[in-house]
C-alpha cells in the first residue's frame, strides 16, 4: 500500500525528527524527492515557501511574533524590539546559546489578545515587556 501523507507532511515528520534545531537536512530532503519520485526542486519548493519549516538549523524554542494589523496597532513593533534588544537577535537569527530563534509572522489567529507571540506551540497574548522577560526567563530556566 502507498504512503497516503502529503509532501508536507512527510516534511513535518523529517523536521520533527530532529527537535533540537527545527530543520529540514538537505540530505532528508533529497532522500524523500528519491522515494516519492518527485523532483528535488519540487520539495525544496515547498520546504523554502512555507515559514513553518526551516533548511538551515534553528534554536531550541522558535519564537513567533505576529506582525499583522491588528498586533502592529497594538504596538507589536514594540514588543519586536524588546525581544531582539533581550535575546542580543534579530530577526532569522538564533542565540549565540541556540536555545532562542525569533521569527515573524504574519498572522497567530490571535487578534483578539494583540500583541501576540507563539513559542514553540505555545500562544502568549496581551504582551507587555514584563510578560516577555517572564515568560524567557522561566524558557531559559527550563520551566514553562
Amino acid at each position: 500500500m502507498s504512503d497516503k501523507k502529503s509532501l508536507i507532511e512527510k516534511l513535518h515528520d523529517i523536521q520533527d525528527h530532529h527537535p533540537d534545531h527545527h530543520y529540514l537536512p538537505e540530505n532528508e530532503m533529497m532522500t524523500l524527492a528519491e522515494s516519492d519520485r518527485v523532483p528535488p526542486s519540487k520539495v525544496f519548493g515547498v520546504a523554502t515557501f512555507y515559514t513553518m519549516f526551516s533548511t538551515k538549523p534553528r534554536g531550541k524554542h522558535i519564537i513567533r511574533i505576529c506582525e499583522n494589523q491588528t498586533c502592529h496597532m497594538a504596538a507589536a513593533k514594540d514588543m519586536i524590539n524588546h525581544l531582539q534588544d533581550l535575546l542580543d537577535i534579530e530577526i532569522g537569527e538564533t542565540t549565540a546559546d541556540g536555545l532562542f530563534t525569533l521569527e515573524l509572522s504574519s498572522c497567530l489567529g490571535m487578534c483578539s489578545v494583540a500583541p501576540s507571540m507563539m513559542i514553540d506551540e505555545m500562544p502568549f497574548g496581551n504582551l507587555t515587556y514584563e510578560k516577555i522577560d517572564k515568560i524567557i526567563q522561566q524558557l531559559k530556566g527550563g520551566t514553562r
